[in-house]
């Protein structure tokens, strides 16, 4: 078995990727939208943390979050969302319909044929790195092909940093110069 290691760092902030199992694209329905708002808002009651920038895609979303000063527990609230949204998710939608098929192990661990197992984190290390970041999570769903600007896309904090004047909206009509060759976790 592969031993991941995670850095974890108290009041960090980290860039997560999250995504569905087999990359199945569902996760713009309304349903799955609502879905996961709403585990994520019940997780940041129980375990607070701070949104950054989030885009959500088809088949995985991109978050940035900064923890308490006190925690560095991630991994638990990442499992509290997919958990959240895989039990929501799956009753609301199983009118019938057919689920992918999955490994017998997976069935037998009580994995929900909904999200990948694993999750890829990155700690920002400094203010270049966390702008970056930012402007990955808001340039993706132009890099994927899904929209020809940023500013098309409505499932992302980029409205909101327009709003709060960080970006103009007109900001990632080209891609920002240094995205060539950059690699980004779970991509």
């Amino acid at each position: 078995m592969s031993r991941y290691r995670r850095l974890f760092v108290p009041g960090g902030t980290y860039f997560f990727t999250v995504v569905t199992f087999n990359r199945r694209p569902f996760l713009t329905g309304s349903l799955a939208r609502a879905c996961l708002h709403d585990a994520i808002e019940q997780t940041r009651r129980s375990r607070h943390f701070r949104i950054v920038a989030l885009c959500l895609l088809p088949d995985h979303f991109h978050t940035i979050w900064t923890l308490p000063e006190d925690d560095a527990h991630f991994s638990i609230r990442l499992r509290q969302i997919k958990g959240l949204f895989s039990r929501q998710y799956m009753m609301q939608s199983a009118c019938g319909k057919p689920h992918p098929t999955q490994s017998r192990t997976r069935e037998q661990r009580g994995r929900k044929p909904v999200w990948q197992t694993r999750f890829w984190e990155h700690l920002i290390r400094d203010d270049e790195d966390f702008r970056r970041h930012v402007d990955y999570t808001h340039y993706n769903p132009v890099k994927h092909g899904l929209v020809g600007t940023v500013a098309d896309w409505k499932w992302s904090t980029f409205h909101r940093y327009v709003k709060d004047g960080v970006y103009s909206e007109e900001w990632g009509k080209e891609p920002p110069e240094w995205l060539n060759g950059f690699r980004c976790a779970g991509e």
